[in-house]
């Protein structure tokens, strides 16, 4: 009987520290533009994961802040086009957190390929990632 206790507490001890941590990382980014007439609606969705979650009396909470880099189809980059922060709190443990991004040109840009680099910050842990998308600006 000792040893099947001892070979319990083990398999709990070794259970316990083979949890991988899960990377902190963007996913599933997606872009596209609307022709509004004299402007353009950009907009964008990446997911992420991986964050560092709160809990509090069975509430479990996450945070996230983001800010977006424009590259034009002429290589110039256009620093923080669009910012915000994401607060998510929820009853269960959060598996993911969506991020929208959505601003206007005017119809002094280009056509052409875009691309936007989203800078991804989880405020608990100080972590940092990031995400690319492209979109398409044509007639």
């Amino acid at each position: 009987m000792k040893y099947f206790v001892v070979l319990i507490s083990i398999t709990f001890l070794l259970n316990g520290c083979n949890k991988e941590e899960v990377k902190f990382e963007a996913f599933s980014p997606e872009s596209f533009a609307f022709d509004i007439g004299d402007r353009w609606e950009v907009n964008a969705l990446v997911n992420v994961k991986g964050f560092v979650q709160k809990e509090t009396d069975g509430t479990f909470s996450a945070s996230v802040q983001y800010s977006v880099d424009m590259i034009t189809p002429n290589d110039k980059t256009i620093v923080n086009i669009f910012g915000d922060s994401k607060e998510t709190k929820q009853e269960e443990e959060i598996m993911d957190i969506p991020l929208e991004v959505q601003f206007e040109l005017d119809s002094t840009y280009p056509m052409g390929k875009y691309k936007l680099l989203v800078n991804i910050r989880d405020n608990f842990s100080e972590k940092t990632t990031e995400a690319f998308v492209e979109f398409d600006l044509v007639e």
